[in-house]
Formats: structure tokens, sequence, C-alpha cells
């Protein structure tokens, strides 16, 4: 399996291709700086520096999966949001298909399945995830959309869960912890397409996730 990570230099794809080099996978990295990941070991990575509003195609060939971690941050207005969030994932979606990829593994957030519940300042991003979601599912590609609670900056547990936890404070996940989480999906055999949230729980991911 050959892994593109397409916004590999964020917070979650970085640690998530870290990982996957770790355990020998070949990972393909979608950038727009690759100093970004000058840290990281070369072997079996391939970056290619793109900006993900002009044309990111070439990126896909060659490769057997997908995992779309790119946002288009928090202080980034929402034309940002429509133009990273919604539209460079409907393009990537479409760029799967078009190069026939086995599996599209979508980072995208609680309350996503429902915009119109949370009211925040948060919601056009909502909002976009939403749609590109809708895509994914929509596509006919085998997909794993995954929809993490509030992000922190802790250290993995390794433990999780995916029933959403009743009380507001409880409903979050380490970025580490989503990390594992993908490398788990992005090594698995079988592909089952599914959509589920995620947090930090008592359980191991191979307990929750088929």
């Amino acid at each position: 399996m050959k892994t593109l990570i397409i916004g590999a230099s964020g917070q979650i794809g970085k640690m998530t291709t870290a990982k996957l080099l770790a355990q020998g996978h070949e990972v393909v990295a979608l950038v727009r700086d690759k100093s970004k990941l000058s840290d990281l070991p070369q072997q079996g990575l391939t970056i290619i520096e793109q900006d993900l509003e002009n044309d990111f195609s070439p990126a896909f060939e060659n490769c057997t999966q997908v995992i779309f971690a790119a946002g288009s941050g928090a202080s980034t207005g929402a034309d940002k949001t429509l133009l990273i969030d919604l539209w460079a994932a409907k393009r990537a979606v479409d760029f799967a298909k078009d190069h026939k990829l086995v599996h599209f593994i979508m980072v995208s957030s609680i309350g996503a399945d429902a915009p119109d519940n949370i009211e925040s300042s948060i919601k056009p991003y909502l909002v976009a995830k939403h749609m590109a979601d809708e895509q994914l599912i929509n596509s006919g590609l085998d997909y794993t959309i995954v929809r993490p609670g509030t992000l922190l900056n802790e250290p993995a547990t390794k433990k999780y869960r995916i029933k959403r936890p009743e009380s507001r404070q409880d409903a979050v996940i380490s970025r580490e912890n989503v990390a594992e989480a993908l490398v788990y999906i992005a090594g698995k055999d079988s592909k089952t397409s599914q959509v589920f949230e995620l947090f930090d729980g008592p359980e191991p991911i191979t307990s929750l996730i088929d």
C-alpha cells in the first residue's frame, strides 16, 4: 500500500506520516512547504509541494489510498474554509476516483453530521465538513470518515470511545490519538465503508472499529 496524506504538515497529518513511516509504509506527503517535513525520516517518503487551491491531481499517481487531513485552520476566514475544507476535499474525492484508489480516509469533525444543531462561530466549518463527507459517501469509493471530538495536544493513550459522551467536556481527543487511529485504519486489510465519531476513552481501537 502507498498512502497519500493530504495536509501532511499539519499537526495530525505530520504525526500520521511519521507513524506510518515508522511502520515501514510508503507515504506520499502533499504539502505547501516541504521544509516542514525536513525532520522526518526520508526512507519511504515522497514529498510533493502543491497548494490545494491549484491542481494537485498528480499526487494521486501510483497511490492506493488517501488520508485527507488538511484544514484551513482556525485563523482563516470563511473563504479558506470553503476552498480547503470543502472544495479541496471534493476535488480530492474526484481525483481518488479518477486514479481508482481503494480507500479514502477523511478526517472530519464532531458536529459535521448535523451543523444546524450547533450554534457557534464554527458553523461554516461544520457545513463545509458535512458537504465534503456527503461527497465522499456518495462517490462510490470505499471510505472511512473519522469525526474527532475537540482536539487536545496531549500524548496518545491509544484508548478510545466512539459513543459521544454526555458531557461536552468529555467529548475530546488528543491529536496524537487521532493519528494513531488513522494509522490503524490505513493498515487494515479489510476496508468497510463507515462513519464514526472518535473520543478519548477506555477501549483500544481494535475493539471499536471493524
